[in-house]
């Protein structure tokens, strides 16, 4: 089907460039585009375009900020002795959700897959080890409306501190998948002569989730990584 409108047809061809989206789909979004209202439409447009204007990937971690450093590297409130290597930006969101981590990351960009020809070289590795042999950047205090220091170019940027915080530990937060594991292996066997701590996020059985229902690989690797009771408690 192809529209009488260029304009609507032109729409079109520019949603099916997006992942997952195909032809129909990409009609139907078009079709509630039209019926939206020019002002959301064109928050949407503003908000495509700023995100190529102004998103940027933190020089210290790699996740992707608005301000270099990012609000986490830049936060004296995180313990910039931990470390959580993840593959990706999303990842990061994933993990702040559950409010619990109060470390820094570090984002590789995906992962070690020489199927589809990616290698450590591909991924932000390097950028890791030097992290861990220069020590992590800990970020000056800012004030309650979290102001930063204005560049020689009028970027807006947070002020570093002067010195670094010793990395302690190393936590591998990788898919649980082949590419995952080759991952994690590869940076543990290159951390090693650091003595820095390695670890590496558990795998198990979801919670509420009923064993009858579990494959073995996940029943396997719950016993693997299973924990000791404290009957003191």
């Amino acid at each position: 089907m192809s529209y009488t409108s260029e304009s609507v047809e032109n729409l079109v061809e520019q949603l099916t460039k997006l992942p997952t989206i195909g032809r129909k789909t990409a009609q139907r979004l078009a079709a509630y585009i039209l019926k939206m209202s020019r002002v959301d439409v064109v928050q949407i447009a503003d908000a495509l375009v700023a995100v190529k204007d102004k998103v940027t990937f933190c020089t210290i971690c790699s996740n992707v900020t608005d301000h270099d450093p990012c609000r986490i590297c830049s936060s004296p409130k995180r313990d910039h002795s931990i470390v959580c290597v993840v593959e990706e930006t999303s990842d990061v969101v994933a993990l702040e959700r559950t409010n619990e981590f109060r470390g820094v990351y570090h984002v590789l960009g995906g992962a070690i897959s020489p199927l589809d020809g990616i290698g450590p070289e591909d991924l932000r590795i390097r950028e890791l080890i030097e992290r861990i042999a220069n020590g992590d950047p800990v970020a000056a205090p800012n004030d309650d409306n979290g102001s930063h220091a204005a560049s020689a170019n009028g970027t807006t940027v947070a002020e570093p501190h002067s010195s670094d915080a010793q990395i302690k530990e190393i936590i591998l937060a990788m898919n649980p998948n082949v590419e995952g594991d080759t991952t994690s292996y590869y940076i543990s066997q290159l951390v090693k002569p650091f003595g820095v701590r390695v670890t590496r996020i558990a795998r198990g059985l979801p919670i509420g989730g009923d064993l009858e229902y579990a494959d073995e690989a996940t029943l396997s690797r719950a016993l693997e990584d299973r924990l000791v009771v404290d009957t003191d408690a």
